[in-house]
């Protein structure tokens, strides 16, 4: 059953390809055939996660005696590609109306449904060169969908969005080579396999740039700049599954090489912990300022998935497993919430034309679904019970607390608390203004301007997933204690 492994990436490379080159008869035709190619991808990771297991490997092929394309299923890749590749889907559905007055729609799906397909593979993924490899290639796909609109704005936007990934995946690329010339093995296994040993200055040097090349595509300081850059100039749905998806590759990447490469325990108390969790707790605080600022909508969400994806590092950084728990439950609740925001944005978008958070006074008399969910992610995010990014703050602050990290403890949990009254002040006051515009707000012109069923069902959808896990944690909580429960 390994086999199944890549079938991801042959079933939408090819069908991103026949997207792009084929001459559909309608648009329609198209956009069924990409929809269809996304959710038979999604049934795919549905049937590798109950069929698959670890026990054996798939190796393509053997460049060298240390250097193998291998591919593995563990629970972690299961879990990251069951949530991507759904959050995937929903922004696929939601594009289909986005573009519809869009001339270069085959396009988009071309590189669309194969950036999913390379973001499905590369969480089964079973070393850390096939890692790297994918990696390369998941920042060359999806930087055409951050140039899609050909732009001066979107070119630039492209190109800082790579030279950024390359940058990273190169100081990433230092790291293997290292490891590999001091004849270590850079297969995943569960808690390390450099085994129980201690790193010289050299080796904790490596894995610094490693973790900091790979936190490049989760957008944490220093390396944050691409994504407000990015975001304003790609399509709605790109956006979504840029702030939704293509930041966690970061976070599986750091997850792989601190967790199943190195090892915990040979980096937790080092001067790498301790300037890893500043780095983190900085773009938490920063991100959510920059946030607060910022008047462009799509602009202000960026900022925002700079500050909530360094939550997640903030998590990893820790190395204790209640805290590692709230991080990959935040996997989860960001991607679904962020893909809601940004779905929600491009729907703003299409129907008004409105991209500043000042032009929105009123819009939730006229789009009262859209900003329904809006608010209920807002919300999520902020970590208002009973929502599901409550329960995930909750475990990062207790596993906090309960780290005995000098400082971070304590100043973990304070920065997580103020980030958090800055989400709502960015956010909630959104909400406040859609639905509440005042008294000058004139009524007599108000008209009902919601989107269509192909925009409004996703993020419905994702909303009430947001609340629900928030409600019924357990199945989660279960499925991630299996990941834990081998690390520690």
């Amino acid at each position: 059953m390994q086999i199944l492994l890549i079938i991801p990436l042959i079933l939408l490379t090819l069908t991103g390809i026949l997207a792009g080159i084929l001459k559909f008869k309608t648009r329609t035709a198209l956009l069924r055939f990409s929809i269809f190619s996304l959710a038979a991808n999604f049934i795919i990771t549905i049937l590798i996660a109950v069929l698959c297991n670890s026990d054996h490997a798939l190796t393509v092929c053997a460049l060298t005696d240390d250097l193998n394309i291998t591919f593995q299923c563990d629970t972690l890749g299961k879990y990251f590609s069951v949530i991507l590749s759904f959050v995937w889907l929903m922004a696929g559905l939601s594009a289909c109306e986005y573009l519809v007055h869009d001339n270069a729609v085959p396009r988009f799906f071309a590189f669309f449904l194969i950036s999913c397909g390379v973001l499905t593979t590369l969480c089964y993924t079973g070393n850390l060169f096939t890692f790297y490899l994918f990696f390369e290639f998941l920042s060359l796909c999806s930087m055409a969908l951050v140039l899609h609109n050909l732009t001066i704005e979107a070119i630039a936007g492209a190109l800082k969005y790579l030279f950024y990934s390359m940058g990273g995946a190169f100081l990433m690329l230092y790291g293997l080579f290292m490891f590999l010339s001091d004849g270590y093995s850079m297969i995943f296994t569960p808690g390390g396999s450099l085994g129980n040993i201690g790193l010289t200055s050299r080796q904790l040097t490596a894995s610094f740039l490693m973790i900091l090349g790979l936190s490049v595509k989760a957008g944490m300081f220093p390396f944050h700049g691409w994504l407000p850059s990015a975001h304003p100039v790609a399509p709605a749905p790109a956006s979504a599954v840029l702030s939704a998806c293509i930041t966690k590759a970061g976070v599986l990447g750091i997850l792989r090489v601190v967790y199943y490469t190195i090892g915990s325990y040979a980096l937790s108390e080092t001067w790498v912990q301790t300037v890893w969790l500043i780095l983190a707790l900085t773009t938490v605080f920063m991100g959510s300022m920059m946030a607060y600022q910022e008047n462009v909508l799509k602009k202000r969400l960026a900022y925002s998935t700079v500050s909530q994806v360094s939550y997640i590092l903030f998590g990893l950084a820790l190395m204790h497993p209640v805290a590692l728990l709230g991080a990959l439950m935040h996997v989860a609740f960001h991607s679904l919430t962020k893909c809601t925001l940004f779905l929600n944005s491009g729907a703003i978008i299409q129907r008004t034309g409105k991209t500043l958070v000042k032009q929105l006074s009123g819009i939730g008399k006229e789009m009262p679904v859209t900003m329904w969910c809006f608010t209920i992610a807002a919300i999520t995010l902020i970590g208002i019970p009973p929502t599901s990014a409550f329960v995930s703050k909750w475990y990062l602050a207790v596993g906090s607390l309960d780290s005995s990290i000098h400082i971070f403890n304590w100043l973990g949990p304070v920065i997580l608390l103020i980030s958090a009254l800055l989400t709502a002040g960015y956010l909630l006051t959104i909400s406040i203004k859609a639905f509440f515009p005042g008294k000058n707000y004139d009524y007599s012109t108000l008209k009902r301007n919601e989107s269509s069923i192909l925009m409004t069902l996703p993020i419905c959808i994702m909303s009430g997933l947001a609340v629900l896990f928030g409600i019924w944690p357990v199945p989660l909580t279960a499925i991630i204690n299996q990941v834990i429960a081998v690390l520690f």
